[in-house]
């Protein structure tokens, strides 16, 4: 017997449900019960595994919890059944899509790795471009006409859609320096039809692709449903978990006193109304949080804020308890999706210009508004700004949680250090070793998961700065390697996000020289006094400086914001090379991680947050500063001792201190132990 044999054994049928249901007066049918379990099953996993029951029965009859939970397996031992495989993505799809674009007439279709809401994380459902392409990466777009296709990646992708993609089907380009209008100029051809979806494009990117259709004097046309999903036979429900309340004495800060400051914003700048897509900026307006994506406590929906307060939410209601929708109703008229459209209308018929992230809307809304009548002002998310700049409950709660991070992450590397020292005959590799540092993690106090999926490279995989171990590429961490590990994991209090580079066995001069070049800039932003209104772009050259003395330098960026128990990426903050005209901010949490990577070798990063500080020093005007919060010692074996100034020693070893005095309390004897050696002041001595 299978075990789906087993588990469908223990599934009495839909009678013996329907009744129960029926007994419970859940209000629901088999029917609805098969529908909410396929958006639970669709969705990543749940931090509480069984708190989607809530959903179906809140009395939590036991007799009902087994029948459910019996349904639930047998439907997700189905679910996996009908997963895909894995790339490349068979020939059939190209194949059926476009016979569907030729059905409607259409020349071409534009597939773009994009949700309703432009977030770095997609659920399973709108990976479009994954199940077409067989491409995972998180950035990229196809073009697909009748006779020729081309996909897009940028260059942290180039290999992997190189594997993943077939090029007898796609042709492969270079996002950037191969952009996608000017492929579509060369090869629409005159008269041709490129469609969209306007729920995946904003507004600016649109605008591009007209003019690239035009060079090539054809025509950009948006549809009312998607091609691809007409195709997809076994395409995944949409995620449905439940949603919940972040409490005020986390969050800092009641929905009424957020409604009314983006309200105020909204009446300063003479607009009547904005839209918000972005599911970030709906949790921190209502304080609110989800499960509906991967590393991001999200609960995917939109929200509309009128000048004079008005709320509308829309949101999927099977997701909320009847306690969450009573909270949310105190500050909002809370709607399905369905109500989108006539909301818009009536707000478009009121006259007053409706704003629209250019970054995050849709272009559907700028379609809707202008069709009713109104008009659209693109501009920033009034929320954006408020949401980066934390209260002092939001940065005590993300200090908080570094705390307790830094313990579970140096355990972890006290074990790494113990499994790779010569002589340990341990066989370590990157997936091995960052499922081991997940489970340190998963072990410690209000953790939700991972905030993003960890970077663990060894030797020349460390170089690749985005990379991922996969089963292809996965590599043992051998003596002499430099290994890189960039992870973070989210609580309820905070989110976290910290790289470390570790020397496996004895480093070389060359590690050594490079990696004191990288802390120097570390310690250059750490240690950066600045006057207030001074942004992200005006300070990443301290960063660099260190590098660039020695010819080197790195392509990402310094530092990006970071959320509180929100996404790990956010803005409008960062530090970068890119011009930027936003000051930095006190309460801002943001990213200090300059690296060089030296390619078919090794990688180096070292990463820590920072929160932004008023500065009390007296000065003849306001000063801004940086406080350290991550929590984790650094490998003193890669540290030139000779190359830092007295400065940078002082600092180190400041910072060595206070994280061995905020960590031991929490550590086993052993651990501790270990801290305290490899946290001696640098003049001790390696």
């Amino acid at each position: 017997m299978t075990a789906t044999d087993t588990k469908q054994g223990s599934y009495r049928g839909n009678a013996v449900l329907a009744e129960l249901l029926a007994r419970d007066k859940s209000g629901k049918s088999v029917a609805d019960v098969r529908d909410l379990l396929a958006g639970v099953i669709a969705a990543p996993p749940l931090w509480q595994p069984d708190s989607w029951i809530e959903l179906i029965d809140p009395h939590r009859d036991d007799e009902l919890t087994v029948e459910l939970k019996a349904l639930k397996d047998i439907m997700a031992a189905e679910y996996q059944d009908g997963l895909d495989a894995g790339p490349p993505a068979p020939a059939w799809r190209l194949k059926a899509l476009r016979e569907e674009l030729e059905r409607r007439g259409i020349d071409g279709f534009l597939i773009p790795r994009a949700d309703q809401h432009q977030g770095e994380y997609v659920a399973a459902r709108s990976n479009r471009l994954l199940w077409l392409t067989g491409f995972s990466g998180s950035a990229g777009l196809a073009v697909v006409l009748a006779d020729k296709a081309a996909i897009f990646v940028d260059g942290r992708y180039t290999l992997q859609a190189a594997d993943e993609v077939d090029g007898a089907h796609f042709e492969h380009r270079h996002l950037v320096e191969q952009p996608a209008t000017d492929w579509i100029a060369e090869h629409l051809g005159d008269g041709k039809t490129l469609a969209y979806d306007p729920w995946l494009h904003t507004p600016p990117s649109v605008r591009r692709l007209e003019q690239a259709c035009a060079r090539a004097d054809g025509k950009l046309v948006a549809l009312d449903s998607n091609p691809v999903d007409a195709v997809w036979s076994n395409q995944p429900a949409a995620p449905l978990t439940p949603a919940d309340i972040h409490p005020l004495e986390l969050a800092g800060r009641t929905p009424k006193d957020k409604i009314d400051e983006v309200a105020a914003t909204l009446r300063a700048d003479g607009h009547g109304a904005t839209i918000l897509s972005d599911p970030a900026s709906i949790a921190w307006l209502f304080n609110l949080r989800g499960n509906d994506l991967p590393n991001t406590p999200f609960c995917l929906s939109w929200a509309v804020v009128e000048a004079d307060g008005l709320v509308h939410m829309f949101v999927d209601r099977r997701k909320l308890t009847p306690a969450l929708t009573e909270a949310l109703e105190r500050h909002a008229i809370v709607n399905t999706p369905g109500a989108l459209e006539p909301v818009i209308d009536d707000l478009a018929a009121k006259g007053a210009p409706i704003r629209l992230d250019a970054a995050s809307g849709p272009m559907w809304f700028a379609q809707r508004i202008e069709k009713a009548g109104g008009r659209v002002v693109e501009g920033d998310d009034p929320c954006r700004l408020p949401k980066a700049c934390k209260n002092d409950v939001e940065v005590e709660g993300s200090k908080a949680a570094h705390v307790r991070d830094g313990a579970a992450l140096t355990r972890f590397l006290h074990w790494l250090a113990t499994h790779t020292a010569p002589g340990s005959n341990q066989e370590l590799d990157e997936i091995g070793v960052a499922e081991r540092l997940g489970a340190f993690r998963a072990e410690g106090e209000r953790y939700r998961g991972p905030s993003f999926d960890t970077i663990s490279g060894a030797g020349p995989n460390g170089a690749i700065v985005h990379y991922h171990s996969s089963e292809r590429t996965n590599r043992k961490l051998e003596q002499g390697d430099l290994y890189l590990v960039d992870s973070g994991g989210q609580y309820d209090d905070g989110t976290t996000d910290v790289t470390r580079t570790i020397a496996v066995g004895e480093p070389s001069d060359d590690q050594r020289r490079h990696f004191t070049a990288v802390l120097k800039g570390h310690i250059a932003i750490a240690t950066a006094r600045v006057p207030a209104g001074t942004s992200g772009a005006q300070i990443d050259a301290l960063a660099r400086a260190p590098l660039w003395q020695l010819g080197l330098d790195y392509d990402h960026g310094t530092g990006h914001g970071v959320g509180s128990y929100l996404a790990v990426h956010e803005g409008p903050q960062s530090i970068s090379k890119r011009p930027s005209d936003v000051a930095l901010k006190p309460g801002m949490i943001i990213s200090n991680e300059p690296g060089y990577y030296k390619t078919g070798a090794y990688g180096i990063r070292i990463e820590n947050l920072v929160v932004v500080r008023a500065d009390e020093t007296e000065s003849e005007r306001p000063m801004l500063r940086f406080e350290t919060i991550t929590k984790a010692p650094l490998d003193r074996r890669l540290i030139v001792v000779d190359e830092l100034n007295e400065r940078e020693i002082a600092w180190v070893d400041a910072y060595h201190r206070d994280v061995r005095e905020t960590l031991t309390p929490r550590l086993d004897a052993e651990t501790a132990a270990w801290l305290a050696d490899v946290t001696r002041p640098l003049a001790d001595g390696a």
